[in-house]
């Protein structure tokens, strides 16, 4: 029986610190409407989701990122 296999988004990327400044791959991890993805959709632990949804906060404070996409 195989196992299925988890997209890791970040694996696929290689994020080893998520900044606010890189808005690329920030954007990477949200979906069309600029909402940020939950942990199942993006494969990250809990700490790095923590750091991202501070990352994407600081960013749309920023004015890097909009906070909402229509």
């Amino acid at each position: 029986m195989e196992r299925t296999e988890r997209t890791d988004k970040k694996s696929e990327q290689k994020i080893e610190h998520i900044d606010y400044k890189d808005v690329i791959k920030l954007r990477a991890l949200m979906n069309a409407h600029a909402r940020m993805m939950g942990r199942s959709r993006t494969g990250l632990s809990a700490r790095e989701q923590r750091s991202f949804g501070e990352a994407v906060k600081r960013a749309r404070f920023m004015a890097l990122l909009p906070y909402v996409q229509f």
